[in-house]
């Protein structure tokens, strides 16, 4: 089975002013694909706390899904975190995600998210939004197995 984690990415989250909904929503939609979640976190908007958690969980599981930060707000940091700690991005992923929320809401278009690849391990920003957070994940879910089974080694095609 394949092991995740996620990330949530709220100052307002962290500091137990609002309650986490995106998290729970993305561990759901990960859950009812096949994906073992073994970690659940909340971070603040802060990129070095971002980039430390990405680290440390890099080193534990196969995936990292992000909910937050991915705006065009002065505090929306996800991406450069993750750009700081992936060696590759792909592209790809993040404009299936934008293009399927464009037909959901215009305001898609303004995610910054993005989606690389931290030595074995894959790692998928997503936006805050629960509707948004799970649209962006059901576009790609499809997806995620195979990009994680190359990143493991298994290249051979059936």
């Amino acid at each position: 089975m394949t092991t995740a984690a996620v990330l949530t990415v709220s100052d307002s989250c962290f500091q137990g002013k609002q309650s986490d909904r995106s998290g729970p929503a993305t561990t759901e939609v990960l859950r009812q694909h096949g994906f073992e979640v073994a970690h659940h976190e909340i971070v603040p908007d802060e990129q070095g706390l971002i980039e430390a958690a990405l680290l440390r969980l890099s080193e534990l599981v196969q995936l990292i899904v992000t909910t937050g930060g991915t705006g065009i707000a002065e505090r929306d940091v996800t991406p450069e975190a993750t750009r700081a700690v992936c060696s590759r991005l792909i592209d790809g992923i993040s404009e299936a995600m934008r293009a399927a929320g464009s037909r959901e809401t215009p305001q898609a278009i303004l995610s910054r998210g993005v989606c690389g690849t931290r030595d074995r391990t894959l790692i998928l920003n997503l936006p805050g939004a629960p509707a948004g957070a799970v649209d962006s994940l059901q576009a790609v879910i499809d997806v995620l197995p195979h990009a994680i089974d190359l990143l493991a080694g298994k290249t051979e095609h059936e």
